[in-house]
């Protein structure tokens, strides 16, 4: 018999739904998935992290269709999680209970290292590699975790987003140069032995970035799970993303749910594989919601192996 999981992803800039379909212990594929641009973060990183009245009006719009789509689908469980705008927010409690109250939905807000697990967890589990480091940015925090010998054993998290950059940097027309020196600044405190040949790129920025130079290339690859590229070969490519008009960025098919960050996340980016001392670009179609579905639903299984079979792009 077939169970069907729902999993909400409540990040600093987008919100997520996906409903995981599982026919036995080891093979599952998504029904369902929707999501919604709210920028739940917006104005928040000005205002000492508090979450802004319309942000949150916004997610909470976003989750009530959510609410609508659960109900045609016979879920078992509902795992809903918060990141980096979230955790941030001497409000959040303000957001979480009217959620609770008004859906039903419990929402747990998880640390910057756990999301970070939980993205490498799914790598791990659903991508030929054993040595690598992944990295996940999102609109308000990179989060990274070193897989060794087929296992996780380090996570970092660092206050390194797209929004958060946006914020404080892009719009306040500040020099490339001062973002570069922030960047560095939060860069120094990785520790030193967060170093691999193979980086694994979870998260919307590193999916974009795959997906440009996929388009670039003339690749006719329409999934950009496990698609690789040498980095040396593409650092001309990110700079010209980095200091490119919208213009450029609509002719490399870049979507427009991310237009409007993927300079910010492109330096990011950059910046990070340069520190990690990265040589491969290994690309990811599945991150943290993947890995919450393993840990709630798989867990027991995962040594056996997991077929998992996601979205074309």
């Amino acid at each position: 018999m077939s169970q069907y999981t729902a999993v909400i992803d409540i990040g600093s800039n987008s919100v997520r739904l996906v409903i995981y379909k599982s026919r036995n212990k080891h093979e599952f594929h998504i029904a369902y998935e929707d999501k919604f641009k709210v920028r739940i973060g917006e104005g928040a990183y000005l205002r000492n992290g508090y979450l802004q009245q319309e942000s949150m009006q916004r997610a909470y719009d976003s989750l009530q269709t959510f609410v609508l789509a659960l109900k045609q689908y016979p879920i078992s469980k509902i795992v809903s999680v918060a990141t980096s705008a979230l955790r941030d927010a001497p409000n959040q409690l303000k957001f979480i209970e009217w959620i609770k109250k008004d859906f039903h939905i419990k929402i747990e807000v998880i640390s910057g290292k756990e999301e970070a697990r939980l993205g490498a967890l799914a790598a791990l589990y659903l991508l030929p590699i054993d040595n690598a480091i992944t990295i996940d940015i999102g609109g308000g925090s990179a989060d990274l975790a070193i897989i060794k010998n087929s296992k996780i054993v380090d996570t970092y998290s660092l206050n390194l987003g797209t929004v958060r950059l946006k914020e404080l940097f892009s719009q306040q027309n500040t020099s490339t140069v001062e973002i570069n020196d922030y960047i560095q600044n939060e860069l120094a405190s990785l520790p030193a032995h967060f170093t691999s040949t193979n980086a694994i790129g979870i998260g919307g920025t590193a999916r974009t970035l795959s997906k440009a130079i996929m388009y670039f290339k003339g690749s006719k690859k329409k999934n950009i799970h496990n698609f690789r590229y040498n980095i040396k070969r593409y650092q001309d490519f990110f700079e010209k993303i980095i200091n490119s008009s919208n213009t450029l960025h609509k002719e490399l098919k870049i979507s427009k749910n991310r237009i409007d960050t993927i300079s910010e996340g492109t330096l990011i980016w950059k910046n990070i594989l340069e520190r990690i001392e990265a040589k491969n670009v290994i690309s990811s179609a599945v991150g943290l919601r993947e890995g919450l579905f393993l840990e709630h639903i798989f867990k027991d299984n995962l040594k056996e192996g997991v077929t998992f079979t996601p979205l074309t792009d």
